[in-house]
């Protein structure tokens, strides 16, 4: 899985006036915390950006003062006017501690009913698991090959046993649906066709 490595500095002030100072050296300001204590840092705005304007679930190495930390991005906040990132939530992976994640869904093959003229309809882009980190992976593989058109995968139909997914079981992640075209086809069968 990727990890981005991070070159951040301890952040020993705090508050408004502290965090704009930092902004305006376009630094952001984080915390890091799941681990053996909270770390407040700051961290270059464009260091930061690669691990936030991304789809991709991946690690990022925090290194603050010559210590090295694991992490995932928990939270992030934009400037309601600017949409520039303001701040940044770490979560430490702590080796034997469990860690909720949302992690990408990636669906592979052929559904039967997008073969039969269907579309395949993704529901849900990600799904949010609670795992133990050694199994914290970039995505989450789902086969849709069985699916006919009219049926749906839903949440408890993924099964991994490393993974307990927290989302609703009965959500649907995603659908094959009939198209306009199959319909009309299907409707001109149906119809006799007019004597002359």
């Amino acid at each position: 899985m990727k990890t981005i490595t991070i070159e951040g500095q301890l952040r020993t002030e705090h508050g408004k006036s502290a965090a704009r100072q930092l902004r305006s050296q376009e630094l952001v300001p984080g915390v890091i915390y799941g681990g053996a204590q909270e770390i407040n840092f700051a961290a270059p705005a464009k260091a930061l950006r690669q691990l936030v304007y991304t789809p991709n679930f991946q690690f990022a190495e925090v290194s603050i003062d010559g210590k090295t930390y694991r992490t995932i991005l928990k939270d992030l906040q934009f400037d309601k006017v600017s949409d520039e990132l303001i701040h940044v939530d770490l979560l430490e992976l702590v080796e034997d501690k469990k860690v909720i994640a949302t992690i990408p869904l990636k669906f592979t093959g052929i559904a039967s009913g997008v073969k039969a003229g269907g579309r395949l309809v993704p529901k849900m882009k990600a799904l949010k698991v609670k795992t133990l980190p050694k199994h914290l992976r970039s995505q989450i593989e789902v086969a849709v090959d069985a699916l006919e058109i009219g049926e749906n995968l839903r949440v408890e139909d993924v099964k991994d046993s490393n993974y307990e997914i927290v989302n609703s079981p009965r959500i649907p992640i995603v659908s094959v649906v009939t198209t306009r075209a199959l319909r009309q086809e299907e409707a001109a069968a149906a119809t006799p066709a007019k004597k002359k």
